[in-house]
């Protein structure tokens, strides 16, 4: 849906932005945007010669001064297949005017992996890593575990994985969330179930915190071998455990809803996509188009439109004698199609590169942003929009692009983007003239949106913005049902608690619990954990009254945060009491916790109960875990264990 264009009348509130560009020393600097204008002209024409396979064409071209690592990378990126991918850097090699950097042999690298050219693969890294390039570092392990990964060479992803272990410093207990998802998905591709399982129970009891791509992985997995209403299961508890829902997530299941003609969910997951604020990728198309012509057109009729290439976005062109025609920059979609001796295709467009291009935002820069007469629409924005790395940046090109010829006109998701971005960077005052005209318009943001704002006013330390937007909420989104409110509670009282405002937070606990609205027992670990840092054990023991009076079970790691609590108050004795009680309830504390108790208990000199508490612990089969699963606001240890127990048992049922 679309606003109507007010934003004309924002570009003087620039004023409101404390960092303001300084356009005075624009002159004697290089202009950014004819640099970005100039590259993506000559990637399109090496696209188009590659395309075309004219190989004098394409030497002619590389033989540009222009022609550096930045276009050789974008090329090679665009090129439409490995093997002419591989040409051109053969071509390019016969240049003595060139030099390889990091970000040209990585893209080789990645090219060389996707096409499962495996030796080559190796000579390249074995070459990289013997120094034959200048200035160019050994290749990490992650970038190996990836490259192997998108090879499919399972043994040697195995072996880096084994290797980034064992190089793991002093101190650090597990390697980062993406090397496990990486390994997670290979054995998922290879079939290897069981191993794929065995990694995310490992990610688990090892105290990495899974992350949207962790749970993408096992979606897939999951929907790959028919298992989509276990897929759907997981996918629907993502909120709860306070993990963003991704267009990609979407997406495999869209598709795999549609490929069983199951088109009431695939309107299920439209609606939910509209509720996160997503907009639809070209990965949705068919599946949109499916379900258009199975008679859904009203549900799909605007994501459709969305997806539909814009008319007044033209094409380059190559004619098969070499000549070519002007070219225009303004579309990001590489698709090529050959027409009779010519060739053509879209405009190639970075939205990254050219944000990072106008980045001062000078007059020069802008002027020429102008003169080049890109056609706008929702997804370039948005891009665009998030592509800033300055929220001034991209505020000001957010007022900018509103007025521009051609009439583009803000939508729900470019205001979204925007009004996220000024949270985060604490321009409250900008974040509530767009909401108010919103509202005047008759939009609503969707409920995801003012949760991120809520959150990220927590960033920003605005907790008097982050209520405001609370207390309207229903004006903002329309009704609430009660278990997003007790998630819009949580996110509220973590930006209290960032915000340094316990008390408040506490009325506010308060608050929720008399409505009728219980808290989980994540927001109760986020505030027993706040209150232990402050060294107020009062409080922290009445939370867990609290708890205690509710119909939420304590988990070992809320136990957990008990312990800690204790023992770093000298108060050895209560954080015996509750290992014995967390005993009693068959619950086991992780290493560290069972390892500070026993330091505890002998520094106060109870090392008769210190000496009871190890022999507890040895009674327990096989060593303690590293980390207990969970974590505070985010993930309890129930919602890990179900979603482990469905992504196990879909392949159990299945006899697979």
């Amino acid at each position: 849906m679309r606003l109507s264009r007010f934003f004309h009348h924002m570009v003087n509130t620039a004023n409101f932005l404390t960092k303001k560009a300084d356009n005075s020393s624009s002159s004697s600097v290089t202009n950014r945007v004819s640099l970005y204008l100039q590259r993506a002209r000559l990637i399109d024409s090496i696209r188009l010669a590659l395309r075309s396979k004219a190989p004098q064409s394409l030497i002619y071209l590389l033989n540009d001064p222009a022609v550096d690592s930045f276009v050789i990378t974008h090329a090679l990126r665009c090129a439409p297949s490995p093997d002419l991918a591989l040409s051109l850097i053969e071509t390019l090699n016969t240049s003595a005017k060139f030099s390889h950097t990091q970000t040209t042999l990585h893209a080789i690298a990645k090219i060389l992996s996707r096409s499962h050219r495996s030796a080559e693969l190796q000579t390249l890294i074995d070459a990289i890593n013997a120094g034959e390039f200048t200035n160019v570092a050994r290749v990490s392990f992650m970038d190996r575990l990836r490259w192997y990964a998108a090879a499919a060479d399972l043994d040697s992803a195995v072996q880096v994985w084994n290797e980034l272990r064992l190089a793991l410093p002093d101190g650090k207990r597990h390697p980062c969330t993406e090397s496990y998802n990486i390994l997670m998905s290979l054995f998922a591709q290879k079939g290897k179930n069981s191993e794929a399982i065995h990694m995310f129970y490992q990610m688990i009891r090892e105290g990495t915190n899974p992350n949207s791509r962790t749970y993408t992985v096992i979606i897939e997995h999951l929907v790959s071998f028919g298992r989509l209403d276990s897929a759907m299961e997981v996918f629907q508890r993502l909120p709860v455990m306070r993990i963003k829902r991704t267009l990609k997530q979407y997406s495999v299941l869209a598709k795999g809803f549609t490929d069983r003609g199951r088109f009431d969910e695939v309107k299920t997951l439209i609606k939910g996509m509209q509720n996160d604020g997503i907009f639809p990728g070209q990965a949705m198309q068919l599946s949109l188009k499916c379900m258009q012509d199975a008679g859904y057109i009203e549900e799909t009729e605007e994501f459709l439109r969305e997806l539909t290439p814009d008319e007044r976005i033209g094409n380059v062109r190559f004619f098969i004698d070499g000549s070519d025609n002007d070219e225009e920059v303004d579309s990001d979609n590489d698709n090529g199609e050959a027409d009779g001796d010519v060739v053509q295709l879209k405009p190639w467009l970075d939205p990254s590169s050219l944000a990072s291009a106008l980045s001062d935002w000078s007059a020069t820069e802008v002027s020429t942003l102008t003169d080049a007469k890109f056609v706008w629409t929702t997804r370039l924005v948005c891009k665009m929009v998030r592509s800033f790395k300055r929220a001034e940046t991209a505020w000001q090109f957010f007022c900018w692009v509103a007025c521009q010829p051609g009439g583009f006109t803000h939508d729900i998701y470019t205001v979204s983007r925007m009004i996220v971005i000024l949270a985060r960077h604490g321009y409250v005052e900008l974040v509530d003239q767009l909401i108010l005209k919103m509202r005047r318009e008759g939009l609503r943001l969707s409920f995801s949106t003012v949760r991120l704002i809520i959150d990220f006013y927590g960033i920003s330390k605005k907790a008097d913005a982050a209520l405001k937007v609370f207390r309207d909420v229903e004006l903002v989104c329309g009704a609430v049902s009660k278990l997003n409110l007790m998630l819009l509670y949580s996110s509220l009282l973590r930006t209290l608690v960032k915000c340094r405002r316990g008390l408040d937070a506490i009325e506010l606990l308060e608050e929720m619990i008399l409505s009728g609205i219980l808290p989980d027992i994540q927001t109760y670990c986020g505030l027993m954990q706040y209150f232990a840092i402050e060294g107020d054990l009062r409080m922290v023991q009445r939370l867990f009254g609290m708890v205690r009076q509710s119909s939420v079970n304590p988990d070992a790691y809320m136990f957990q945060i008990l312990i800690r609590a204790y023992c770093k108050s000298e108060r050895a004795a209560l954080a015996l009491r509750i290992f014995e009680d967390m005993r009693n309830l068959n619950l086991i504390p992780d290493a560290a916790t069972k390892a500070l108790l026993v330091k505890s208990l002998w520094k106060e000199g109870k090392l008769r109960e210190a000496a009871a508490v190890e022999e507890r612990s040895e009674e327990i089969e096989g060593n303690l875990p590293l980390a207990l699963p969970g974590h505070e606001w985010t993930v309890s240890s129930a919602d890990l264990t179900e979603v482990y127990n469905i992504y196990s048992s879909g392949f159990v049922m299945n006899g697979i």
